[in-house]
């Protein structure tokens, strides 16, 4: 991963006052050091008192209170690699706790529905070569189409409608690769390189004790990519929360890198910082 530059500009619009949690901020891990970061709330009144919480696996979560009105949210960072011991190379090391949680269904990738078509396009493939093997397989059947799929649209719709953007990807990699008992994770990330910009899910499957990274939509360079959380799939990830009616009246992402974008053909083995 390259020093990487990152900004989001985005304008809320809530009726009435209302909660509401973001998920933004660069995930804290040992390989990433944030030089900068900001993240400013304005309202009608003025600034709005933002809360944040770290967990263990480093997302951050900042939380406010939107008062009525509209309200702009503005968020701004600098990173680049950090040293990091030899044993933390390589990619994070698969969990117990992950292993059975990553495995499951969840709400977006059913994966226990796909277990049949799995075996059959999958069931002579080596283990450790499944995550490539599945997100090539999702990329050569699948057209990204902006605007084709719906927020309640997960991997079955995706398999059918053989269309989507990056979650929509992100979910049939993961339910696929469920299906053949490997744990698997959609990552919300930054992606310079990306076009149009905007943020972006990827998949982080472990076949071999540690995770690592594919994306079947192919937008942007692994070596690039900049995590912002992970979670199950995309109830886990979504940039925001709300527990009212609010509106994103517009959004608008930035992520570029120092120097040349890493040249990446998607075939050989990546992680994800």
């Amino acid at each position: 991963m390259p020093r990487t530059s990152m900004r989001v500009r985005l304008r809320l619009h809530a009726d009435q006052p209302t909660e509401a949690s973001l998920l933004l901020a660069v995930a804290r891990r040992p390989e990433v050091l944030v030089r900068t970061e900001e993240l400013v709330l304005t309202g009608p009144g003025g600034p709005v008192a933002v809360g944040a919480q770290t967990s263990p696996e480093g997302t951050v979560l900042h939380h406010a209170t939107l008062p009525a009105g509209d309200v702009e949210v503005g968020y701004e960072a600098v990173v680049e690699p950090a040293e990091v011991e030899p044993g933390q190379r390589g990619g994070p090391a698969l969990t117990v706790a992950e292993r059975w949680e990553f495995t499951r269904p969840s709400r977006f990738c059913p994966s226990d529905r796909l277990a049949r078509t799995a075996a059959e396009e999958f069931g002579s493939v080596p283990r450790t070569d499944l995550p490539h093997a599945v997100a090539q397989w999702v990329a050569a059947r699948t057209a990204y189409v902006s605007g084709s799929s719906t927020p309640t649209d997960g991997a079955l719709e995706t398999l059918v409608d053989r269309q989507g953007v990056c979650r929509d990807f992100a979910h049939l990699t993961t339910a696929l690769l469920r299906a053949l008992d490997v744990p698997a994770r959609v990552a919300a990330v930054y992606a310079p390189g990306l076009s149009p910009m905007d943020f972006h899910a990827v998949v982080e499957a472990a076949p071999r004790g540690r995770w690592e990274v594919v994306d079947a939509t192919r937008l942007a360079p692994r070596a690039s990519l900049v995590r912002i959380t992970t979670g199950r799939d995309a109830a886990d990830t979504a940039f925001l929360t709300t527990a009212g009616a609010v509106r994103l009246e517009t959004m608008s992402v930035l992520a570029v890198v120092d120097g040349d974008l890493p040249a990446d053909d998607h075939r050989g083995r990546a992680t994800l910082r």
